[in-house]
């Protein structure tokens, strides 16, 4: 793990793509050194983020100051930001890390969610944001401290999947610790957290894991053959068991079901070609998180899956951004505000370096 933060902190220093071994530039330019237009998109909305940042270290425009602060982190070292680098990147995430790790920030009972209103969504978004910083904090103290908070989050999502539920919401979760059914939504940031925290070497039972992923098949639109396989060979993943696809809760599940290791899993290959055919356009409800999922998974997949949605995304993305670097939702994501849409923008931006363990294939 050391090693791989050393290597991250010589991104100050070294072009993204001769870190990560991508070769976009090198082709075309025969210099791996020469940023390219993504890379610069994406050194603008990292700028337009740390102007956002406020004396406390956090960074958030429309509240849910923890969450939005954890996301922040999260697309920064996605594209290779460290707190440890001696620049104004770095220092900013140090401040937002601090800011994170702050008493208050936790509950006794080690929820993220309650203080900045944010519930179970920001719970997992936190928690995934500190298991992914393991190992990059600033000396040993720091990290145990991130280590000793992560650990008290998972406990927190551990506890709150063993809260009843009827037969289909079995394994995931929702808005509150004691919600007593589940949504995709939800279920996707804490199991996304439970991943990488065992990823990590925190205590997760394998069980969770595989209740959570239960809930995912359960949520994929289709019967069941007498295998347990979806007779729907290509259909997707909807907000609750029962409903239909939809894209963002498809390119979620699809994700969720690849970081778990279940890339020959059939709900996967379905998802997967359903997102060929209904892939990310500006009119879709929550249009930059889907896209952010949308980016990761079919990366995940790999070949033509992955090369096509990258440059989907990147052309898409690239007409949206905004002069000061940010990007700004419409419709249903209006509300959310530049901080939201701009690190969903650049985390789906971002597989051009997959550098967070969590997104690495």
């Amino acid at each position: 793990m050391k090693l791989f933060v050393l290597l991250l902190s010589l991104g100050y220093f070294l072009s993204p793509c001769l870190l990560t071994g991508e070769t976009d530039n090198t082709k075309a330019t025969g210099n791996p050194f020469q940023k390219d237009q993504v890379d610069k998109d994406i050194e603008k909305a990292v700028k337009f983020l740390v102007s956002k940042q406020k004396k406390d270290g956090s960074i958030y425009d429309r509240g849910n100051h923890t969450t939005m602060t954890s996301l922040a982190l999260m697309a920064m070292a996605a594209v290779g930001h460290q707190p440890v680098n001696p620049n104004d990147e770095g220092e900013a995430m140090q401040r937002a890390l601090d800011f994170v790790l702050q008493e208050d920030r936790q509950s006794e009972t080690g929820y993220y969610g309650a203080k900045d209103g944010s519930r179970m969504y920001g719970h997992g978004i936190t928690t995934l944001m500190l298991s992914e910083m393991l190992g990059m904090g600033l000396d040993e103290k720091q990290d145990q401290k991130i280590r000793k908070r992560t650990q008290k989050a998972i406990d927190l999502i551990l506890r709150s999947q063993k809260v009843p539920k009827s037969p289909s919401h079995q394994g995931g979760w929702r808005y509150s610790p004691d919600s007593r059914d589940a949504d995709l939504s939800a279920t996707i940031w804490q199991l996304m957290s439970l991943r990488s925290a065992k990823n990590a070497g925190l205590n997760v039972p394998s069980a969770a894991i595989e209740d959570a992923i239960g809930y995912l098949e359960r949520s994929y639109w289709s019967s069941l053959d007498s295998k347990g396989e979806p007779v729907n060979k290509k259909s997707g993943f909807a907000y609750q068991p029962g409903g239909h696809p939809e894209y963002t809760t498809t390119a979620a599940g699809l994700l969720a079901m690849q970081v778990c290791g279940q890339y020959e899993s059939p709900f996967v290959k379905g998802a997967a070609d359903w997102l060929l055919e209904n892939g990310p356009n500006t009119s879709r409800k929550f249009f930059y998180y889907g896209t952010y999922y949308y980016s990761q998974a079919m990366y995940q997949r790999g070949g033509d899956y992955a090369k096509d949605a990258r440059k989907k995304v990147e052309e898409i993305l690239k007409k949206l951004q905004r002069d000061n670097g940010s990007w700004q939702g419409s419709g249903s994501e209006g509300s959310a505000g530049e901080i939201y849409s701009t690190t969903m923008a650049v985390l789906a931006l971002a597989v051009k370096y997959h550098y967070l363990p969590i997104y690495q294939r």
